[in-house]
């Protein structure tokens, strides 16, 4: 009697626990409940609906005509416009990321020291997150001007032939990347601030005392303690560089022949200019793959570099 009271015992606890564990979740799940809604709707639907199109030809009015399978994503890589696209982009990211954290992280060690009025600086160096893209891309837009851009003035004082900034194809990827790398410096400079304001003074104090110099000291605490900030930056800046769209659609609509045509921009062009929104779709679930592996590979190679506190 003694055993099987304490079976029943033993089973009614059991039951108890299930209980409210199924609770405990319940509640759970009614306090995520507003964010899956929201992430249904504006992340998980559009993606699904995204992959779903691609595997269709479409009309004028965005809807299925005909299945034809994989034939969208063969068509684009053997397009020569989508692959010089692609071209476009992976250097348009080669352009704009290495330089941009460079400078952020110089203007950034500048505005870390004590110096009096430093504050200003800090305030002008960060003053690019406050203006949009629209008003940057049209500021940029007068700059590169062939007859009365301040850039060509300049050149033409140094006698210096003026540059076709926005019209040379040789020369508009760097221009739109030059534009890209002045609006992204605030938001990185002020994140890398942060990220050295918020090292030990006690670190740097050691080094002091044992005689380290100045490069020194960056490179064995600046940059090791500030690893964490930088993968963040870097992984980011990745992300938005491949995102890229306003400033290509104010200054160059994708041209001069196409070379300024990033993935983004030609996924709006295809979808809403010539209305084949099975190709668009295609071409956004390359880019949403090819964002995926850039981050994988960001967590899987970069992290081991990251010195955490």
């Amino acid at each position: 009697m003694v055993i099987q009271d304490a079976q029943i015992g033993q089973i009614n606890f059991e039951q108890v626990k299930k209980r409210q564990r199924a609770k405990s979740f319940i509640k759970g799940m009614l306090f995520l409940l507003p964010s899956i809604i929201l992430f249904s709707i504006f992340l998980f639907y559009p993606l699904g609906r995204t992959i779903y199109l691609s595997f269709f030809l479409t009309n004028a009015a965005g809807e299925t005509t005909v299945f034809i399978g994989w034939q969208n994503y063969v068509n684009l890589f053997t397009s020569p416009i989508f692959m010089q696209s692609m071209k476009s982009t992976f250097l348009f990211v080669l352009y704009t990321v290495p330089f941009t954290i460079i400078i952020s992280l110089f203007l950034a060690m500048i505005a870390n020291e004590k110096l009096k009025g430093i504050g200003f600086f800090r305030t002008v160096y960060s003053s690019t997150m406050g203006i949009s893209v629209a008003a940057a891309s049209v500021f940029w837009l007068y700059l590169f001007h062939p007859s009365i851009g301040l850039l060509n003035m300049i050149l033409e004082t140094l006698g210096i032939d003026g540059i076709g900034w926005l019209t040379d194809p040789d020369w508009a990827l760097f221009a739109v990347s030059i534009t890209t790398i002045w609006m992204n410096i605030g938001f990185t400079f002020l994140i890398l601030l942060g990220g050295l304001q918020s090292i030990d003074s006690y670190l740097y104090e050691s080094a002091d005392i044992d005689g380290a110099g100045y490069f020194y000291k960056v490179r064995r605490i600046t940059i090791p303690m500030l690893s964490p900030t930088l993968f963040f930056v870097v992984t980011v800046t990745i992300i938005n560089a491949f995102q890229t769209f306003g400033q290509i659609d104010i200054l160059t609509q994708g041209g001069p022949v196409n070379s300024t045509n990033l993935v983004v921009y030609s996924i709006y062009r295809e979808a809403f200019v010539n209305y084949k929104f099975g190709s668009a779709s295609a071409q956004a679930v390359l880019l949403f793959i090819i964002i995926l592996i850039m981050t994988f590979l960001q967590f899987k190679f970069g992290e081991r570099k990251v010195h955490y506190q």
